[in-house]
């Protein structure tokens, strides 16, 4: 089977396409590609993550690597342990998703996602390391380590804890004293580490869906079911709400009058604070092609430069380097604080925005109102039989003439998502009326190209 990295690794339905088979091979090409003398795991709160772990860990001794097990913690923390001990670091987590799926996802030494050139030399290791475990003495075809070369799995208990204390530094010792924060953890693999962190700095904490039972990972939860936390906002007298995904890389937040605030919306009170801090290096932020229009509106009249890049934290994160950028993100959640970390990290995000709140002295609802105007946003996902990469250029038609009639006081884009069999449509409008009839009109276009296999 061929297994190809999406926009974050790979993922699907735990224990069918995301196998230990392919998990341990995964953890073999990780070895192989980076020379890494040990690799560091960490998974979320799925039920199918310890499985998964052990195939990992597997392949990585198999390699004459040492594994070492993290257990349950959040996506950056594996990031900050590449980084800090210049080794390979493995996620075991299908991120937002609902728990059956999982994926896999690797950091380079250093903790920087991976490029592309990095992810086709794993591809076709995995590749390599399928076709061999499959194979009659396979083990000795591609000189895999003797019985004394075998590497060992260590357990690294303290992972969560270094990398807490890291979040925490953020604030310079500034504290977080009379805020009143709800925290939505999504019984993700943050849940016992972010009512921690936040109560540290001081803050006064109410904390919903911290309770992973292995099937309860973003089950009507944290980032992408928010309206549990915005009513929790409002019932509490909460100064804000933040809500994270099933790994915690990434963030969305509830101001004091429970309006969602997105990743756009944070990245625009953030580069603004920042610029005005003269920490925004060459004052320019970086964002993928889904980020709002009323955001690139506002860095306009703020003065600050948007390289824009295509959707996923990885191709943000290539931009950021490559430029010298300190800041970046997507309307998603996953922001990228380059200074301090080097992944998308919404714990991190959560502490960097509470210390905004409480520096300013004004509350979150005034400072997004303030940093942007958003534009209605209309998404649409449309399942398709099978990937459809040229989907865009199938329709140009279609999309030309919508763009014609909504000249510059919108968008429209059209792209294939890199994980499932879906075209994502989107329209951006004056109104949400018209951003809807115009959406319907680009999706009846891409329903009438039909099963591309028929």
């Amino acid at each position: 089977m061929a297994v190809r990295f999406g926009t974050d690794g790979v993922r699907g339905l735990a224990n069918r396409d995301i196998t230990p088979e392919v998990a341990l091979a995964i953890g073999r090409a990780a070895v192989r590609v980076f020379a890494s003398p040990w690799v560091v795991i960490g998974r979320d709160t799925r039920r199918s993550g310890p499985m998964l772990e052990a195939a990992v860990a597997a392949g990585v001794c198999a390699e004459g690597a040492d594994a070492v097990i993290a257990g349950v913690v959040p996506t950056p923390a594996v990031a900050h342990a590449a980084r800090r001990d210049r080794v390979v670091g493995v996620v075991i987590s299908a991120s937002h998703n609902p728990y059956e799926d999982n994926g896999i996802k690797l950091f380079g030494p250093g903790g920087s996602k991976l490029s592309d050139e990095e992810q086709g030399a794993v591809e076709s290791a995995i590749a390599e390391a399928l076709a061999v475990d499959g194979a009659a003495n396979g083990a000795a075809a591609i000189d895999a380590p003797v019985a004394d070369r075998v590497g060992t799995v260590l357990v690294d208990a303290r992972l969560g804890e270094d990398y807490a204390a890291s979040v925490e530094a953020a604030t310079e010792g500034r504290h977080l004293d009379g805020l009143r924060v709800v925290l939505d953890c999504a019984n993700g693999a943050v849940s016992a580490i972010a009512p921690e962190v936040l109560v540290d700095l001081g803050a006064e904490v109410v904390v919903m869906s911290a309770d992973p039972d292995g099937t309860n990972v973003n089950a009507s939860c944290g980032s992408t079911f928010p309206e549990a936390l915005q009513q929790a906002v409002l019932e509490e007298g909460a100064d804000l709400g933040l809500a994270f995904d099933g790994d915690a890389d990434r963030l969305v937040a509830v101001d004091e009058l429970g309006r969602l605030v997105d990743g756009d919306q944070i990245l625009a009170s953030c580069a603004t604070d920042l610029r005005d801090r003269g920490l925004l290096r060459h004052d320019t932020v970086v964002v993928t092609v889904m980020s709002n229009l009323g955001f690139r509106q506002a860095m306009e009249r703020a003065g600050i430069a948007v390289v824009e890049t295509p959707v996923g934290d990885r191709h943000v994160l290539r931009a950021m380097s490559d430029g010298g950028f300190s800041l970046g993100g997507e309307q998603s959640g996953h922001l990228v604080f380059a200074d301090i970390g080097t992944t998308g990290d919404g714990l991190l995000s959560a502490v960097v925005l509470a210390d905004l709140v409480v520096r300013s002295g004004r509350p979150l609802g005034a400072l997004v109102d303030d940093a942007m105007t958003k534009l209605p946003q209309v998404l649409r996902n449309v399942r398709v039989g099978a990937p459809m990469p040229d989907v865009a250029d199938r329709i140009a038609t279609e999309i030309a003439e919508v763009a014609a009639e909504l000249g510059d006081r919108g968008r429209v884009l059209v792209r294939p998502s890199g994980t499932e069999p879906v075209v994502r449509v989107m329209l951006e409008a004056p109104t949400e009326a018209e951003a809807s009839r115009l959406a319907d009109s680009v999706v009846a276009a891409v329903v009438a190209l039909g099963d591309p296999q028929d």
